[in-house]
């Protein structure tokens, strides 16, 4: 009865497996924006510790868990870049196939409609 390793996935993976690109957008972008504003925070007191005379100890802890969540909110925001992208390039490719689409089938019918009348004016009574 024991599990697999390779059959064990982590919990939320097909939650975002199964979100849309947007979805993943919408969560992201806001997300990492707040991460990057907060580890600016914690940096800038990280800084007034340091100058305030605080342990070398509590400033430098304080300063490199500031640079983890900038530098992961970074991360992320790169990641909700990707995602815009990727959505921006598939409504673009959408909207330039219909466009095709449409053109071909204009072209159809006003093939259709040459052909009939070409064979009309060939007609005798």
């Amino acid at each position: 009865m024991f599990i697999e390793k390779s059959d064990v996935q982590p919990p939320g993976k097909k939650i975002i497996t199964r979100m849309s690109t947007q979805t993943k957008w919408l969560l992201l972008a806001p997300l990492s924006l707040i991460l990057i504003g907060y580890g600016l925070c914690v940096f800038s007191e990280a800084g007034n510790l340091k100058h305030s005379g605080a342990t070398t100890q509590e400033w430098v802890l304080l300063g490199t868990y500031s640079l983890i969540l900038i530098n992961g909110g970074l991360s992320l925001f790169g990641q909700a870049v990707r995602y815009r992208v990727l959505m921006d390039v598939h409504r673009e490719t959408r909207r330039s196939m219909r466009k095709l689409e449409a053109k071909i089938s204009r072209k159809q019918k006003l093939k259709r409609s040459a052909d009939k009348k070409a064979k009309s004016s060939t007609k005798t009574n």
